[in-house]
C-alpha cells in the first residue's frame, strides 16, 4: 500500500485555526473520496470533493440515524452519545420530515430579519460591557459566547439566567474527556429542559419556540415530553455553539488578515458576502457523518450497504474546481454553495438567523472597534481541537 493510498487519521487537529489539517493535504489531491481510519480502527470514507459531497448529502440511501447497528463514530464521545435519543441531525426521513416541520416556521429568512433589532441591542450591550470594562478582554467569553446565547435563549424562551449552567454543559457534550461525562452532560440537559417544558406546561403560554411547541403540539399529542426535550437540546446547544464559534474565529481569521479587515471597514456592504467567505474557509462543523443504507456509485467509487461516510468541511469548500484560489480570503467571489451548513434535507435549520447574528455581529464590532487587535502573540492563542467543532478557546484582544 502506498503512503497516498494508506488510510488517514481522522480526525486530526489543525495547526492553524482556520487551515485543515496539515495531514488532510494528500486528500485534495485525491478528490472526491478517500479512505481514513477512526480512532477504534473501523475503516471508512472520506469525502473531500464539492461536486460529490452535494450528491451524497443529498441522497436519501446515506442515513443520519446514529442507532443503526454499525454507525460509525469519529470519536469515542460520539459512541456514546449514541445511547441517548437524537432529534433532526440524527434521525432519518419520516421523523425528520415531522420534526423539522414543527420548527421551520420559527426559522425563516423573514423571523431571522424580525429578530436583527433584538440581535443589535443585544450586541450593542455586550460591547458597551466590553468598553465599559476596558481592555484587554477576552472576546469569547465577553462577546462571542453571551450574543449567540442570549439570542437563542430569547428566540425558544429559555432563562439566560441559567446560562453558565447550559453552556458548561453544552461544552462536556461537545469536548467532554470522555463517553461518561458526555453522558452526564446529556442526562442533566434532559433534567433541565425536561424541567423547563413541565413547567411551561402548567403556566400561561409564554413568548417563545418551547412555549409554541408545548401548547401547539405537546398539549395535542402531536409530540411526545421525550422528543420535544430531545429537540430542545439540539436547538439550545447548536443555537449558541456554533455561531459562538464563527464569532471568534471570523474574528481571529479577519484580524490575521487586515487587509479583508479594512475591506470591510471601507464597504460594509460587504458583509453578507464576508460572511458567507468565512463560513467556507472556516468550516467550523468539519465531519457530517453517515452510514450507507445500500450500495451507492458517485464517482466511479462505490460506497457498499453498511459502510461509514464522513464529510471532510474543510477539504470540499476548499475544492480548487469550484473555488479558484480556494485557501484565500476573497470577499468578491461567490460562496453560496460552501457545504458550510450542510446539504440536503439536513441542512442547518438555524442558517438564516446565523447569518443576521454574524453580520450584525461583525459589522458592529468593526464599526465600534476600529483599533481592535490581538492582545497576544497569535500562535499562542489556543483554539478547539480538531474532534468538536472549530473555534476558538480564548480570544485576548485589544482596542
Amino acid at each position: 500500500m502506498t503512503e497516498l493510498s494508506r488510510p488517514v487519521a481522522f480526525p486530526q487537529d489543525r495547526t492553524c485555526p482556520y487551515q485543515p489539517p496539515t495531514a488532510y493535504e494528500p486528500l485534495r489531491s485525491s478528490r472526491p473520496l478517500a479512505r481514513i481510519r477512526l480512532y477504534d480502527g473501523r475503516t471508512a470514507w472520506l469525502v473531500t470533493g464539492h461536486h460529490a459531497a452535494r450528491e451524497l448529502l443529498a441522497d436519501p440511501r446515506l442515513s443520519s440515524d446514529r442507532t443503526r447497528p454499525g454507525f460509525p463514530a469519529a470519536t469515542a464521545r460520539f459512541q456514546a452519545a449514541r445511547r441517548r435519543r437524537a432529534a433532526l441531525l440524527g434521525v432519518d426521513d419520516p421523523e425528520h420530515r415531522a420534526q423539522r416541520r414543527l420548527l421551520v416556521p420559527s426559522f425563516t429568512l423573514r423571523r431571522a430579519a424580525e429578530l436583527r433589532p433584538d440581535i443589535q441591542r443585544i450586541v450593542d450591550e455586550r460591547l458597551d460591557a466590553m468598553e465599559a470594562q476596558g481592555p484587554p478582554a477576552d472576546l469569547v467569553s465577553a462577546f462571542a459566547l453571551p450574543v449567540p446565547s442570549m439570542v437563542i435563549c430569547a428566540l425558544l424562551g429559555v432563562p439566560y439566567a441559567d446560562h453558565e449552567f447550559f453552556e458548561e454543559q453544552s461544552r462536556r457534550l461537545l469536548r467532554g474527556p470522555d463517553g461518561a461525562d458526555v453522558l452526564d452532560a446529556r442526562d442533566r440537559l434532559d433534567d433541565y429542559l425536561g424541567t423547563l417544558i413541565d413547567r411551561k406546561q402548567r403556566e400561561p403560554r409564554g413568548e417563545g419556540v418551547l412555549d409554541d411547541l408545548v401548547h401547539e403540539h405537546l398539549n395535542e399529542g402531536a409530540v411526545d415530553r421525550a422528543e420535544l426535550t430531545a429537540l430542545a437540546i439540539i436547538l439550545l446547544v447548536a443555537g449558541h455553539e456554533t455561531t459562538a464559534n464563527m464569532i471568534s474565529l471570523g474574528t481571529y481569521t479577519l484580524l490575521r488578515h487586515p487587509d479583508r479587515l479594512a475591506d470591510l471597514r471601507r464597504d460594509p456592504g460587504l458583509l453578507p458576502a464576508a460572511v458567507e467567505e468565512l463560513m467556507r474557509l472556516l468550516s467550523i462543523t468539519d465531519g457530517l457523518v453517515r452510514q450507507a443504507t445500500e450500495d451507492v456509485e458517485v464517482a466511479g467509487t462505490r460506497i457498499r450497504a453498511g459502510e461509514g461516510v464522513f464529510f471532510a468541511t474543510s477539504v470540499i469548500n476548499r475544492d480548487e474546481s469550484v473555488y479558484p484560489d480556494p485557501d484565500a480570503l476573497d470577499f468578491h467571489r461567490s460562496a453560496r454553495h460552501h457545504v458550510g451548513f450542510g446539504f440536503g434535507i439536513h441542512q442547518c435549520l438555524g442558517q438564516n438567523l446565523a447569518r443576521a447574528e454574524l453580520e450584525i455581529a461583525l459589522r458592529t464590532l468593526v464599526e465600534r472597534l476600529p483599533g481592535l487587535r490581538l492582545a497576544a502573540p497569535a500562535e499562542e492563542i489556543p483554539f478547539k481541537p480538531g474532534d468538536t467543532i472549530q473555534g476558538m478557546l480564548e480570544l485576548p484582544v485589544t482596542w
